[in-house]
């Protein structure tokens, strides 16, 4: 199997060992993935499109990051988002459930955060994670990276939602 070549050298070793622990489980487990990403852009799921022979583990991924187009792909009310904030928890989760329902998929992680500077009261590397399963399984995390620029932000975001998908997985093959 080739290391993962697209994103080389930017994304870290580490990281892409985790992306390819990720699909390896996924497979084992015969689940497939899917993403909603706001503030990694879509990072994530390029990363788990370019793990040659473990790709077929990887459904869709939506890249949601106005408010708008976390209402028209994923399914959110925008009273949801406009009442909590489009970087909390309420969002993060409602966006994993809604990658769920509009996919075939069987694992969704939602990134939604602050990689940088954005208005007045916005907190630089804030990060919501929502993670949810079919069966039911849901988790979140918030992550304060601090105001380290959107790049390593986004890079450590990136990990992070590694990090919950593999969980989810490992729940998965444990039962």
């Amino acid at each position: 199997m080739a290391e993962p070549a697209t994103l080389d050298p930017a994304i870290p070793d580490q990281t892409i060992d985790l992306a390819i622990a990720v699909l390896r489980a996924a497979d084992r487990a015969g689940l497939s993935l899917v993403t909603a990403e706001s503030c990694t852009g879509g990072l994530l799921a390029s990363l788990l499109t370019d793990v040659e022979g473990l790709s077929h583990c990887f459904d869709r991924g939506f890249v949601s990051y106005s408010n708008e187009s976390k209402c028209d792909l994923l399914g959110l009310e925008m009273a949801l988002v406009e009442g909590e904030g489009a970087v909390s928890k309420p969002v993060a989760i409602a966006m994993a459930q809604g990658a769920l329902r509009r996919s075939g998929a069987d694992v969704a992680v939602a990134v939604t955060g602050f990689a940088g500077r954005g208005g007045k009261d916005d907190e630089p590397g804030l990060v919501h994670f929502g993670c949810a399963a079919r069966d039911g399984r849901t988790c979140h995390d918030e992550q304060h990276f601090g105001d380290i620029g959107r790049g390593q932000v986004r890079l450590k975001a990136l990990h992070r939602a590694l990090e919950l998908i593999h969980d989810s997985l490992e729940s998965a093959l444990a039962d």
